[in-house]
């Protein structure tokens, strides 16, 4: 068997050398470009890069480019001796590119540095790719699926980082498709959007929720339970009489539910929107601005909407155990939020160490796989069971 390709790209000859030496010592062969351009004159495919940003002529930046461009699979690992901002936006911009960047190395680094990076590398055996998944179903089937029931939830819990364990479920929907089983949302949803069949959607997630939360209420089980929010939707002015009208038939408070907005939905009709959600959060309803921080203008949202609830998006939480930047954004999001009267909640939670130092930084509550996965109403019901009482894991 032949050992994975590594190749180091770098303009120095000396540094180069020493990356292939080590690389050799893990079990690579290797290959030395001290030219980018030649790099990318001759370049076919590898399993591992190691580029340097700063060259002269061709930089980093530039066969990131090219490497994006030629549907490169190799996994990606920079280096620099420049500000280590630059090395931060870069390695953001490789990913952002469909780069596979797998580190960052900041010169001058020590060997075990490099061990260590190169050593953890999970190398996977090129082989022609199988077809393993199943491409979106047609429109067709799914306005049956509307009709026809086979939409159902998942419910996924938000939980409390200062004492009280349970805070919420989130309610996420699934497509139980009668010949592939079930599908995730990025299966459906697209499609349902580009053909007017969102807005469907969503009142069937609003009224399977509400009537779950009735369930469970009867079940002795009063939780709240968060929804996500179309862009359509939010184009409905009689919508705050719409939802209202539903939870009074089902004896349900507007403070049970809690109506999840992404600022993309919000700017699709600004005027339309802040009038509906500032008329939703005067009945009573929570409001909670999803995906925080990804968008252009969130502090203006949170100037405009009055927003309960933030969602730290999962790109920056997911980051904190070893981005310091992605950490101080979480950080001051939480410090901005209180300042607002607002709950914080961190999306992708799935170490403990994320969830101490959430926990330590006073984030309110978190949702992750570290506590849950989505899961079907009965088994949400069960985890309730177990955990009513218990305090979050030490």
């Amino acid at each position: 068997m032949s050992l994975p390709l590594l190749i180091v790209v770098d303009d120095e000859p000396d540094l180069a050398g020493f990356v292939c030496t080590v690389a050799e010592q893990v079990g690579f062969d290797i290959e030395q470009f001290n030219s980018a351009a030649l790099f990318k004159d001759q370049y076919t495919s590898a399993d591992v890069i190691v580029l340097d940003l700063m060259m002269p002529g061709v930089d980093g930046v530039e066969v990131i480019r090219f490497l994006a461009g030629s549907g490169c699979d190799a996994q990606l690992i920079l280096v620099s001796g420049f500000d280590p901002a630059v090395l931060h936006s870069a390695q953001k911009l490789a990913i952002e590119q469909g780069l596979n960047v797998a580190g960052s190395l900041s010169k001058p680094f020590r060997y075990d540095d490099l061990h260590q990076l190169l050593s953890g590398l999970s190398i996977t055996p090129k082989s022609p790719s199988r077809r393993t998944s199943i491409e979106s179903p047609p429109v067709d089937e799914l306005r049956e699926a509307l009709v026809n029931s086979e939409l159902l939830l998942y419910y996924q819990p938000k939980v409390g980082l200062n004492g009280c364990f349970i805070a919420a479920f989130e309610a996420l929907v699934r497509w139980q498709h009668p010949a592939h089983g079930l599908l995730s949302p990025d299966l459906f949803i697209p499609t349902a959007e580009q053909h007017g069949l969102i807005n469907d959607l969503t009142w069937v997630v609003l009224e399977q929720a509400i009537m779950q939360c009735c369930s469970w209420r009867d079940q002795g089980l009063t939780v709240q339970i968060a929804v996500n929010m179309s862009a359509s939707t939010l184009k409905e002015l009689d919508l705050p009489e719409k939802i209202g009208g539903l939870l009074e038939r089902h004896g349900l408070e507007p403070s049970q539910i809690i109506l999840e907005v992404t600022e993309t939905a919000l700017m699709q009709e600004l005027i339309t929107s802040l009038d509906i959600l500032t008329r939703l959060r005067m009945k009573g309803f929570h409001l909670s601005i999803d995906d925080f921080g990804t968008g252009y203008s969130s502090l203006v949202q949170l100037h405009r909407v009055p927003f309960s609830e933030i969602k730290v998006d999962r790109s920056f939480v997911m980051a904190m155990d070893h981005d310091p930047e992605a950490a101080a954004i979480v950080e001051t999001v939480i410090l901005l939020g209180h300042k607002l009267n607002m709950k914080i909640v961190a999306e992708g939670v799935e170490t403990d160490s994320c969830r101490e130092t959430l926990a330590r930084l006073g984030c309110d509550q978190a949702q992750g796989y570290l506590f849950a996965r989505p899961m079907p109403a009965d088994e949400a019901f069960q985890w309730f069971s177990q955990h009513k009482t218990a305090n979050p894991p030490p």
